[in-house]
């Protein structure tokens, strides 16, 4: 059965700090800062915005691209590592909010970065096997990073959902597999604020080793190479780390840029992927190919090979904002406000 996404849709809030004004208030080298990271700003959400606010909109700009009945969207699931509750899902707040069916099956997952991914595999799985008739995927998260931390300069707010069936499929995924080892590179216990990460596990050992693993997993399994692509996109931590990896299996730049967001938006964590691939859907044209890795940390990589259909021409591309236009809209704040609107300025004992 050919399986794939119908529809997809983003979200990105308007405001955003630079690397350089985060810089500026810990007297650090703002330049070398940006450079380094390839990141010049990050997206901020608002006090009104979390990943349930988020998820909808993204949710409701995929659905008004397509003749989707929401009532036939049998599972709803939201990847995230921010959900508002502890103990309350983001997934019911979702599928209420866009009219989905009472029978629809319902869950958030965490997987660091690739919940949203994950997500989209779970759809794959429930469409092929006959359950369901599409299913809703969400990668969405306002990340946090602690003051003075390195997180800081990047963790940002966003996230993309991808409406996943067997019928009218603009962008076919032809493979899909997983990569995944017990890597304590990133992680955040119940009741901290902030997470914390293992310097010394969070490149070679976590990023680069996992979505290399599983990039060569996928390069076999669907007997291709880099050059069968049009478009790469990987999880993007900052906007050095896809590059590299990108170049280390054989990617152009030209093949990462339309899918490369980080250097203006921040890293989205379980958008970062779905909101890269949003943006190259914005582009792309029948017959062009997709390749795609994700990654989380603790610590595990999902990669899809993916080919572009006819069907994308029929798509209502300019119904909802493309990622491009969400980038462009933006309202830029100092550091002051920056750190009220996400709580960073707390009462002693808090």
């Amino acid at each position: 059965m050919e399986c794939g996404i119908v529809s997809y849709g983003a979200y990105i809030p308007r405001h955003r700090i630079s690397v350089k004004e985060i810089a500026r208030i810990w007297n650090e080298d703002g330049d070398g800062l940006s450079k380094g990271l390839n990141v010049i700003e990050k997206s901020i959400p608002g006090f009104d915005e979390d990943t349930a606010t988020i998820s909808v909109a993204a949710a409701r700009n995929a659905l008004v691209r397509c003749s989707v009945n929401p009532k036939d969207i049998g599972a709803v699931y939201v990847g995230s590592e921010s959900h508002p509750y502890a103990v309350k899902p983001t997934g019911t707040i979702l599928a209420e909010a866009i009219g989905a069916t009472p029978n629809s099956m319902v869950a958030d997952l965490e997987f660091a970065c690739k919940a949203g991914t994950a997500g989209m595999q779970m759809c794959m799985g429930l469409v092929k096997s006959g359950m369901i008739k599409y299913g809703l995927a969400v990668g969405a998260d306002t990340s946090q990073g602690a003051p003075m931390d390195p997180l800081e300069y990047t963790a940002s707010a966003g996230g993309a959902a991808f409406i996943i069936g067997a019928e009218n499929v603009i962008a076919k995924i032809n493979k899909t597999l997983s990569f995944t080892t017990d890597t304590p590179d990133f992680w955040r216990r119940e009741g901290q604020t902030y997470p914390r990460h293992g310097g010394r596990f969070t490149g070679e050992p976590a990023y680069f080793r996992h979505i290399t693993s599983c990039a060569k997993m996928l390069f076999e399994a669907a007997g291709t190479k880099p050059t069968d692509y049009q478009y790469a996109i990987f999880h993007q931590p900052n906007g050095a780390f896809p590059s590299k990896v990108g170049k280390t299996l054989g990617f152009t730049p030209e093949q990462l840029k339309p899918g490369l967001i980080v250097p203006y938006i921040g890293n989205t964590y379980s958008g970062a992927v779905p909101v890269g691939l949003s943006a190259v859907l914005d582009v792309a044209n029948p017959g062009e190919r997709i390749f795609v890795v994700s990654y989380g940390s603790g610590a595990g990589s999902d990669g899809f090979d993916i080919t572009v259909t006819d069907e994308i021409l029929k798509l209502r591309r300019d119904a909802a904002p493309s990622v491009k236009q969400y980038v462009d809209r933006k309202k830029n704040v100092d550091y002051a406000i920056y750190a009220k609107m996400r709580g960073k300025i707390r009462m002693a004992g808090e």
